[in-house]
């Protein structure tokens, strides 16, 4: 099973949840910040942490357009890592709108916004 990463926004933490209790339900190991971070831990030492140990970062695309720092900077880290080959995918997920950033537009996206369960299944699938 596959150590996943889940790269999300702010405001789509209960999406990415509920996504999360899919992808740990089948069996996969799920980095998750809402449910890994405790009150004084370091945001960075997990995030560098938690992406050094996954062979996957679930990329959720949102319909929040705001700057997000932090997102940005896990996935072009994780896509640096997947081009030169050090055992890391990135797996783009329609969570709750958007496109994926221009670079990354190759990529075939699981679509959770027009069918929840079948954006899993597509998921899945592709971690298998």
């Amino acid at each position: 099973m596959a150590r996943v990463f889940v790269s999300h926004r702010g405001s789509d933490t209960p999406e990415a949840e509920r996504l999360a209790v899919e992808l740990k339900s089948a069996g996969h190991v799920v980095f998750l910040d809402a449910w890994d971070l405790g009150v004084g831990n370091s945001i960075i030492g997990w995030m560098n942490e938690s992406l050094g140990e996954a062979s996957a970062v679930v990329l959720c695309l949102s319909k929040d357009t705001s700057e997000g720092r932090w997102w940005d900077r896990e996935w072009m880290s994780s896509l640096n890592r997947q081009m030169n080959r050090e055992g890391i995918r990135i797996y783009p997920v329609r969570l709750t709108g958007s496109h994926c950033p221009p670079i990354l537009a190759d990529i075939k996206v699981a679509d959770c916004v027009a069918d929840f369960d079948r954006g899993v299944r597509d998921l899945l699938r592709a971690l298998a």
